[in-house]
């Protein structure tokens, strides 16, 4: 997971736990981000719903970076579990999400 860092994602998961407060910090550090990070994200939140396993990290990529078609931001908020998903994600990727949310927070 070389495209987005832990601590950047766990900045995302703490927002959108707090989505009705925090929407338009979260949309801006989406829209920050560039491609590849923004790619990335999706690709986490999508091994945290079980759309891929683990070990297609590069497929998930691959194919966020591919058919991104509406702003990431848009897509990602209007995801149901958005946090849940993230973090999820994380763990399954091998990395400690709670521990990244504390640091963040």
């Amino acid at each position: 997971m070389d495209k987005i860092s832990v601590r950047k994602v766990a900045a995302v998961i703490v927002m959108a736990r707090e989505l009705s407060r925090a929407e338009g910090e979260l949309r801006a550090l989406i829209d920050r981000m560039d491609e590849e990070e923004q790619a990335a994200l999706v690709a986490v939140m999508w091994i945290g719903r079980g759309a891929f396993e683990p070990e297609e990290w590069a497929d998930a990529y691959a194919t966020a970076y591919a058919e991104a078609s509406t702003p990431t931001a848009d897509y990602l908020i209007g995801t149901p579990h958005l946090a849940d998903n993230l973090e999820a994600g994380l763990e399954a990727l091998g990395f400690d999400a709670q521990d990244e949310e504390d640091a963040v927070m």
